[in-house]
């Protein structure tokens, strides 16, 4: 048997993790991560990404960036042009997500009740990596990962920010952490280190399909959080993607 998992996780997260300033329409701080198999990946995953790319702009270069295909902004301003296209590009990447073999798993950090309820409120981006990480190792160790070299892949941010999200990490996974102590803290720990976590930071330019993924699913579950009652047709897309425990709201 390989040392190295079947599976990979690719994290991306929608919002800023800053207390300092939290946006009153969008208070939150999200980290979704794609969780796939490897074999889907090359197999299906990549291939249908790329096809999609080729077919509406005629190469691959273009990175599916959430945030810029919603403005029709950057490389997506050719949605503007012709609302046929639009809709088209629209319902085939709600396609691609719909048919893409991937478990998502996400953490939702309520930033302003996170600031109100605590003096001294950990970091939003490590609570959530700490859940996201203990979610998806219980998921892992389901699929038969014990023991495996697991990675999970980031999209740089920073030379500081992404020395200081390794350093937690790596907190995290060696049970060094002290984010949400409580009563089942040992049990935690014990979990995280049935597995063998390794940590990758890449650049946006590296075009990963998987980030891409991660990329989509983030905001649309932020979103299906801040406001339940409103139609969310992207979140009904993800939603049976997200198997029951793996989805995680604090506070």
């Amino acid at each position: 048997m390989s040392a190295f998992s079947d599976y990979i996780l690719y994290f991306d997260e929608s919002g800023s993790p800053d207390l300092s300033h939290i946006d009153p329409d969008y208070p939150l701080f999200v980290l979704a991560a794609v969780l796939v198999s490897k074999e889907d990946y090359v197999s299906r995953i990549v291939p249908a990404v790329q096809r999609l790319k080729f077919d509406f702009v005629g190469h691959d270069q273009i990175i599916l960036h959430e945030v810029d295909i919603r403005k029709q902004d950057a490389a997506f301003a050719f949605l503007r042009r012709d609302n046929a296209v639009r809709l088209d590009f629209m319902a085939r990447v709600s396609t691609l997500v719909e048919q893409a073999t991937v478990e998502a798993i996400c953490a939702v950090i309520r930033k302003d009740e996170l600031k109100s309820r605590y003096f001294r409120p950990f970091d939003p981006y490590e609570i959530a990596m700490q859940f996201c990480l203990e979610m998806a190792t219980a998921r892992l160790l389901d699929l038969g990962q014990t023991g495996r070299e697991i990675c999970a892949v980031f999209e740089r941010r920073g030379l500081k920010e992404d020395n200081e999200l390794e350093l937690a990490f790596r907190r995290i996974v060696a049970g060094d952490a002290k984010l949400k102590r409580g009563t089942n803290n040992r049990h935690r720990i014990s979990l995280l280190q049935k597995v063998q976590w390794v940590p990758h930071f890449v650049s946006k330019k590296a075009n990963s399909s998987g980030l891409q993924l991660a990329d989509l699913i983030a905001r649309p579950i932020g979103l299906s959080i801040l406001r339940p009652g409103q139609p969310n047709r992207a979140f009904e897309t993800i939603r049976p993607k997200i198997a029951k425990g793996m989805l995680k709201c604090f506070p």
